[in-house]
C-alpha cells in the first residue's frame, strides 16, 4: 500500500488542534483526583495553639510527593506557614517572618550542642512557634549557615523519633522523618496530645496505600539495607559518615534530628 502526500496531509488535517484532555485535578491538594488524599485529612482541620513555620529549600517544590501541604490542610488556616528560599529572612519574605524569628516563643528544630529535648520545654511559656527546615541535610546546613537570624533561636530536638511511615521512599537512616511526620510529632509534644500525630499523618498513609496497591514497593532505609548486606551499590562519603555515627541502631542526633529529610 502506497501512502501519497495528499493522504498524509489529510491525516494531519484530521488531528485536533486542542490539547488532549487532562486528568481531573483536585482543587485542594492539586493532585489528580484518582490519587487525591484529601478524604484522609482531619475534618474539620485541627485547632492547635502552636504554629509550625516551615523554611523550605526551593528544590522541595519540585518533589511530586511533598508532605508539607498535607500539614497545611490538616491544620486550621494560619497554623502552618511556608516560606521558600535559601536564606531567611530575605527581601522577598513578608515582615511576618521577621516578627516570628524575633519572638521569644519561637523554637528551631535543629541539632546542636545547645539544643534541648522538645519534651523538656516548659509548655506553660507557650504557645510556641516551631521552625522546621525543609530539605536534605546538606541543604538544611547551608540554610542554617547563611541565616544568622536562626542562630539566635532556642534550639530543640526530638528524642522519641521512631520509624517513618513514608514507606514508598528510601530514607537515609531509620530515624529520618518526612516534613509531615516531624511536625506532627512535635505538635503532639507541644500540645500534650499524642493523638495529633496519628490524625495528621493519615493522608500520608492513604498516599502510600494507593501507591502500594498500584505497583509501588515498600522501601527500607539505606541504613537497614547496609546492615543486612542488601544495598545494591557503593555508598557516598556523607552517608558513610552518618552511618558510622549510629548508636544502638539510631543515627546520631546531629544528622538524624536536623532536618526533615526530603519530604
Amino acid at each position: 500500500m502506497t501512502i501519497t502526500t495528499n493522504d498524509a496531509w489529510q491525516d494531519l488535517i484530521g488531528i485536533s488542534a486542542d490539547p488532549p484532555d487532562m486528568r481531573e485535578i483536585c482543587e485542594q491538594c492539586k493532585r489528580p483526583v484518582v490519587v487525591c488524599w484529601c478524604s484522609a485529612l482531619p475534618q474539620p482541620p485541627l485547632a492547635v495553639s502552636s504554629q509550625i513555620v516551615i523554611l523550605q529549600h526551593p528544590a522541595e517544590e519540585k518533589r511530586s510527593l511533598r508532605t508539607a501541604l498535607m500539614l497545611q490542610l490538616g491544620l486550621e488556616p494560619g497554623k502552618c506557614v511556608v516560606y521558600k528560599g535559601k536564606r531567611f529572612p530575605n527581601t522577598r519574605h513578608s515582615a511576618d517572618l521577621q516578627h516570628l524569628l524575633d519572638s521569644p516563643r519561637t523554637l528551631l528544630l535543629y541539632p546542636s550542642k545547645d539544643s534541648v529535648p522538645l519534651e523538656e520545654i516548659d509548655r506553660s511559656d507557650g504557645p510556641y512557634n516551631l521552625v522546621l527546615i525543609d530539605g536534605t541535610w546538606p541543604q538544611a546546613k547551608a540554610i542554617y549557615a547563611s541565616s544568622p537570624a536562626l542562630h539566635r533561636l532556642r534550639q530543640v530536638k526530638l528524642i522519641a523519633v521512631g520509624i517513618s511511615d513514608y514507606i514508598i521512599r528510601t530514607q537515609p537512616t531509620e530515624g529520618c522523618l518526612s516534613t509531615l511526620e516531624t511536625a506532627a510529632q512535635c505538635l503532639a509534644v507541644l500540645e500534650s496530645q499524642p493523638e495529633l500525630r496519628q490524625s495528621l499523618v493519615r493522608p500520608l498513609h492513604a498516599l502510600c496505600k494507593y501507591q502500594l496497591d498500584n505497583g509501588a514497593v515498600e522501601h527500607q532505609s539505606k541504613e537497614f539495607l547496609l546492615k543486612n548486606n542488601q544495598y545494591p551499590k557503593p555508598i557516598g562519603k556523607r552517608l558513610s559518615r552518618l552511618l558510622n555515627n549510629t548508636v544502638c541502631g539510631s543515627a546520631s542526633s546531629l544528622e538524624q534530628q536536623a532536618v526533615i529529610q526530603e519530604s
